[in-house]
């Protein structure tokens, strides 16, 4: 079993992306329970699912496992609600990596960043480019936003 230590932020300034070369992904939710989530995903030509547990603060339990991608988008076809496609680019600032997401589909508009870290409370240089803080809105969680998309990038 993993943990996931992440912050995420919504991004000010998507500019930031300028000139990079993302991965195209596509995910959607066998589960979205709070207490468990099943998420597939479909990342670039690889399939993933992952499980993850209950969040605590800004940590949870994780398990992600390759799957062939063929078997990802058969899945993909029977999950609830809609599916997230996003772009992600990788950024490193002050020695961390950063991932930008910019959402499509349901979410255009909504750009999110993250930071995984290795526990809590290390220092986290945040970029100029990010604004507000938003790891433990739930609203900004991807399986939420399957579930209630952020048109514009505004969570209701």
């Amino acid at each position: 079993m993993g943990t996931e230590i992440e912050r995420k932020f919504l991004v000010d300034d998507p500019s930031v992306v300028d000139g990079l070369v993302g991965t195209v992904i596509r995910q959607g939710y066998l589960s979205r329970v709070p207490e468990r989530t099943v998420r597939i995903r479909r990342k670039g030509d690889r399939g993933v699912v992952t499980i993850k547990g209950a969040s605590t603060g800004a940590s949870r339990s994780e398990w992600e496992y390759e799957i062939p991608a063929t078997d990802a988008d058969a899945m993909l076809a029977i999950c609830e609600g809609a599916i997230v496609d996003k772009v992600r680019y990788l950024v490193d600032v002050a020695g961390r990596t950063w991932e930008v997401d910019v959402f499509a589909g349901a979410n255009e508009g909504l750009v999110m960043a993250e930071v995984e870290l290795d526990r809590e409370d290390a220092v986290v240089e945040v970029p100029a480019w990010a604004g507000l803080e938003v790891t433990d809105d739930r609203r900004y969680y991807n399986a939420s936003l399957s579930r209630s998309p952020t048109p514009g990038g505004v969570a209701r």
